[in-house]
């Protein structure tokens, strides 16, 4: 079954059903569990889009074109892991928040509508503020991290499978043919 995975049509299935259930999961909690989600948040939801894509592509286009494609798969991987390490570092205090809307304070000035004309489109959430859903020790950013390593894991090892049958396909194309009977030569019998 795992076999199957390293194929490159088999990696475009991983990153798009990947990038589909992260996504899905995002707009669940956002949407049913009320989450609202911070700046960081939202970048960290960027290269799973990209992945979607990438995924969708690599099962349509030829396989010669795959091989790049799944090289930009894996960048997007290891940009999403780095995202959530960088989120997971902010909401443990370890560094502050690049985001500049993590650090926006509205200050009263003028009437209200004039205040209330300066709030942002939608409601903002600090950065270093994390949500523990589900009665878990772990924040919500820390399971993204994990899913984000483990399916990095997993592209990872069936990449390495897949340059491992390219391989064994090229030993086997490129061994000497040994003449047997029939061969024609005449020096074996």
């Amino acid at each position: 079954m795992f076999r199957l995975f390293r194929t490159i049509r088999g990696i475009g299935a991983v990153f798009l059903l990947a990038a589909i259930v992260a996504l899905l999961a995002a707009w669940g909690l956002q949407n049913f569990m009320h989450l609202v989600p911070c700046e960081l948040c939202l970048w960290e939801r960027r290269p799973w889009r990209v992945l979607v894509v990438l995924g969708a592509l690599i099962l349509v286009i030829p396989r010669r074109w795959g091989y790049w494609l799944i090289l930009l798969g894996l960048a997007c991987l290891v940009i999403s892991l780095g995202l959530s390490l960088l989120h997971i570092g902010v909401e443990l205090g370890y560094w502050a928040s690049p985001a500049p809307e993590c650090h926006m304070l509205v200050e009263p000035k003028g009437d209200f509508q004039d205040w209330m004309k300066a709030l942002p489109p939608r409601p903002t959430k600090p950065c270093d503020l994390p949500d523990y859903p589900f009665g878990l020790p772990l924040s919500l950013t820390t399971i993204s991290g994990i899913y984000t390593a483990l399916v990095s894991l997993f592209s990872c090892w069936c990449v390495l499978g897949l340059l491992k049958n390219r391989q064994k396909k090229k030993d086997v194309r490129s061994a000497p043919k040994r003449p047997g009977k029939g061969s024609g030569n005449g020096k074996y019998p």
